[in-house]
């Protein structure tokens, strides 16, 4: 961890690989594509639409695109009518996965605790 903290700091942070990740997958939508792909597979835009329920059409796009620059997920496109266009996660995606999973194991364990903390911090400001 002093290793990251030492590049982190000779970076002075602009270049700092985990601030730029983190930048990438700290959006709203990123981290639950990327969990429910890697559980359902291979899906097609709708699937994945439907799958996530809250989010508009133009945001799954500009968010899968980004996954996609970042090597994270593969889009693959069929040469039908209409055209079938299929989304899965990368090798480098399914790496990721344990992490992203234990991050929202960690959440899920600790919400009420986070909760109760905010309260308790607003109450006394």
């Amino acid at each position: 961890m002093m290793e990251t903290l030492k590049k982190y700091r000779a970076a002075g942070g602009g270049n700092c690989a985990v601030r730029n990740v983190l930048d990438r997958l700290g959006d709203k939508w990123s981290m639950l594509i990327i969990i429910i792909l890697g559980h359902e597979g291979t899906m097609r835009f709708n699937q994945l639409h439907h799958g996530i329920g809250d989010i508009s059409q133009k945001m799954l796009t500009v968010t899968l695109k980004i996954l996609e620059a970042d090597g994270l997920v593969v889009r693959k496109v069929y040469a039908e009518i209409p055209p079938k266009v299929e989304y899965s996660l990368t090798e480098r995606g399914r790496s990721l996965l344990p992490h992203l999973e234990g991050l929202a194991q960690w959440a899920e364990a600790n919400m009420q605790g986070i909760y109760a903390s905010r309260e308790k911090y607003t109450a006394g400001v």
